[in-house]
């Protein structure tokens, strides 16, 4: 963790990322002003679980099959627990497999 009082002053905007779209652009426009980087790291982990989410949604469901959208879906459920749990508990947690690989494609996200 980068900053224990970075995490705790942003540990409220970085759980209110995880309640849907709007949760995570709420968090955005919160952060926006205050710039706390333990939220930007949620708020790029988040983003990056959305944009996975809409491909099973619009691509794979669509084009593959349901059953492989299913495990998809419970997969990323499975990722947007693991990530929460980390924001509650005060913990940078990368989102399994692809946490890394967010922080870099969406580091404009400060």
């Amino acid at each position: 963790m980068r900053n224990l009082s970075a995490a705790q002053d942003g540990k409220t905007n970085a759980i209110i990322a995880h309640i849907t779209i709007i949760g995570t652009i709420i968090a955005f426009v919160l952060n926006n002003s205050s710039k706390n980087e333990f939220t930007s790291f949620y708020l790029r982990q988040m983003v990056g679980l959305h944009l996975l989410s809409f491909i099973n949604e619009w691509f794979i469901r669509g084009y593959v099959s349901g059953v492989v959208s299913w495990a998809i879906t419970a997969l990323l459920v499975a990722f947007w627990f693991v990530s929460l749990i980390g924001a509650i508990n005060e913990e940078e947690k990368l989102v399994p497999f692809l946490g890394e690989q967010f922080q870099d494609w969406f580091k404009g996200i400060r």
